[in-house]
Formats: C-alpha cells, structure tokens, sequence
C-alpha cells in the first residue's frame, strides 16, 4: 500500500491557520451610500500564532488585518491585489505568550516580529536598558506590541462610508505605571487611506514619562535595488559610524545583499502648516509607493530604518515616526525628549498610511513631499553621528 500525507497545516501559509467566527458580532457585511464593507473576525490555529485574533476590514478595493492580540498592530494590507509588508524570518504572528520580552538581554520583542505596522512603547519605546548590575529595566521596544487588546468594537457611518475599528489596550504595572491607549483604525468605503488614531491616557494619580513609535515595515515588491525613500527633512544624521558610511546614499536602497547588517538615519521632519509631514518609500520605477503622514506635534522625530540583508535574513526597510530616537529610555531622559503625561492626562498621536498601488499616486505623494522639502532652507545633513541624538554609550 502507498504511503499517504494528510496536511493539517503548514508552516508558511498563514491564512489556513484563520478560523473565521460567522457567529461573531463582528461577522459584518455593511453597505454605506460610498460603497461596500466586509468585516470577518476569528483566530489563529496551530503553532505560535494560536489564539491570535484577527479582525479583517475590507472595502472594494482594500483590505487590512488587525490584530487585537498584538496591541492593535496592522499585520498586512493589501490594495488592488498588491500586498504591503514584509517577509520576516518570523513566521507569524506570533502569540505574545510566545515573546520573552523580559529576557536578559532584552532582546526578546525580536521573537514576535513580522507585522507591516507595530507600536513601540509605551512606557519605552528603544534600545534595551540595563542597571549597573546588568539587569534588564527596560526591554527593546517596551510591551504595547504584545499586550493584548481588552475591549474591541466596530464603529461605521452609514452616510460616508466611514469605519472604525475601536480598542482599548491597558499597559500597566503595580506601582509603576498605567497607560490606558484608546485605538481607532479608520478607514473609508471609497478610500485606500488607512488612519490611526491613538489616544494615550496616564490613570495614575502622579506625573508619569512615556514614549511611542509607529515601526512601519516594508518588503517586496516596493522595497527593491534603487528604491527610494522620500522625505521632507529640517535635520538628517546617522546613527552611527556604519550608517555615516552610506550618508550619500542614505535615500536608496541596494537590492537583498548577504551580509549586510542595518543602516538607520535620524531626521527631524518638516511640516506644513497644519504640523503634517509626510514620507514615502517607491519603487525604482516609480509605479507603486507606500506613503506615511502623521503629525509632528506629537510626532517630532521620524527614523528611517535600512535592513537590506538577504531575503531568508528580512529584507526590510522601516519608515518610523516617534516621538524621539530610539535609543536608551535614560538618555532619551537626559535628552529632554520623554513625553511628560499628568495624571489624568492624555497624549494623541495621529499617523495616515497610504498604499499607493499606480505610477499617479506615486508622482503625486511625490511631488506634495519635494514641495514641502523645498520650503524654508534646505535640510541640514550631517555626515557623522550626532551626541545629542545617539547614545553612542548604548
């Protein structure tokens, strides 16, 4: 008799693992006077991804996975059937179950990341920080990724076709802190726009210091050999030597080289008048973009991150917002660049993403972010890492 194979699963194929719940509140199909909506809402079975829930948002032309279980991260987005995000060497995503964030060499949040949108914060949000005995006080890119979502609930306007999917994730520890994020993932029947709306509030009765970055990722087919970056800048520098030695070529991208390790760029964006900036990653062709706006206000800082290392490796480039560099949270500290939060205060970060999936939208994300470059002086580049930015001692 021949030997027979039945596959319950398999490694790469994620999408077999989702188990859609028909019977869910959030098993929706919605028509608003500007078009059509689909929501599916279940989890992940088998491996590290089991018990992921997943919440997928779908219009004509769009259509994005959330992720409640990693703090309202945004695994993937697909456009006109092109998908945006990246090939991580993790196969995900990952259960937080699964993520030893508190390993000693803080380095942990590594295990868990593959999405093409994550939060890093909240209480920190950079490189893992360690006492003068060597423990570990804070770990690489803090907790809010993997602290799962409490409440989650879905919000729609008939007349305009306007989505909002709504949570709310508690990032807490006795006697230390307790950050409540108010989350809205907004989207548009008629829209490819994707809008993230996060309200931080300190529910202590003391004055606390927080920090956030929107890690946005990006692989194939927009990351490719001479891809470029396009940003509208006031200051750009290196984060270290390694970086210093590609400064005048920091806005392209060579294609998967075995070897490479990260380059990373600091910048202070420029923004108009309305304190928005605006940042784009576009193919060597032109024809397809992934663009990223957000508010400076709240957002000062913007970090261009250059993984170009083989495939198998995770070829990725990262466009991050935040609101500082993401070095050690005790020099960001010394740095004055810690948001300072009230008790009973809260903190709102606003950051658009737009999939741009034809040569048009491209040229016309470019043209709006050259325009704003060109406004005032030009940007003050500087060839070497900065003290006051890199923690050259981290």
């Amino acid at each position: 008799m021949a030997t027979e194979s039945i596959v319950v699963r398999e490694v790469d194929d994620r999408d077999q693992r989702i188990q859609w719940n028909s019977n869910s509140p959030l098993h929706l199909d919605l028509s608003t006077r500007t078009g059509e909506w689909t929501i599916r809402h279940g989890f992940f079975r088998g491996g590290v991804s089991e018990g992921v829930e997943i919440v997928r948002l779908q219009n004509e032309r769009l259509h994005v996975d959330v992720l409640p279980t990693r703090g309202m991260s945004i695994w993937r987005l697909e456009c006109d059937g092109v998908r945006f995000g990246w090939r991580s060497p993790v196969v995900g995503p990952v259960n937080p179950i699964h993520v030893p964030v508190e390993e000693p060499s803080g380095l942990g949040w590594l295990s868990g990341f593959d999405e093409l949108v994550v939060r890093c914060g909240l209480h920190s949000n950079g490189a893992p920080q360690h006492d003068a005995n060597g423990r570990l006080e804070f770990p690489l890119h803090g907790h809010i990724a993997n602290t799962p979502a409490d409440s989650l609930a879905v919000e729609f306007d008939e007349a305009s076709g306007r989505l909002e999917l709504i949570a709310e994730t508690v990032e807490t520890r006795l006697f230390f802190k307790r950050f409540r994020m108010r989350s809205r993932i907004r989207l548009h029947a008629d829209r490819t726009e994707v809008e993230l709306l996060d309200d931080v509030t300190n529910e202590l009765a003391t004055p606390q210091t927080m920090q956030m970055l929107y890690h946005v990722n990006l692989g194939a087919p927009i990351l490719e050999e001479n891809a470029r970056v396009v940003a509208a800048l006031d200051e750009l520098a290196p984060k270290d030597a390694h970086s210093a030695a590609q400064m005048d070529r920091w806005d392209t991208f060579d294609g998967p080289t075995t070897g490479e390790t990260e380059r990373v760029y600091f910048a202070r964006p420029r923004a108009d008048e309305t304190g928005t900036t605006h940042a784009m990653l576009m193919s060597a062709d032109q024809q397809r973009g992934f663009g990223v706006s957000f508010k400076t206000t709240t957002l000062p800082a913007f970090i261009l991150w250059k993984n170009t290392a083989a495939e198998s490796d995770g070829y990725v480039t990262g466009l991050e917002p935040a609101t500082g560099f993401p070095n050690r949270r005790g020099f960001e500290e010394q740095q004055g660049r810690l948001v300072d939060i009230d008790a009973g205060e809260t903190k709102s970060f606003r950051v658009k993403l737009h999939p741009l999936v034809e040569a048009e939208s491209v040229e016309s994300m470019r043209q709006k972010i050259e325009t704003l470059a060109a406004e005032g002086e030009p940007a003050s580049i500087s060839q070497d890492p900065r003290n006051d930015w890199t923690d050259l001692d981290g």
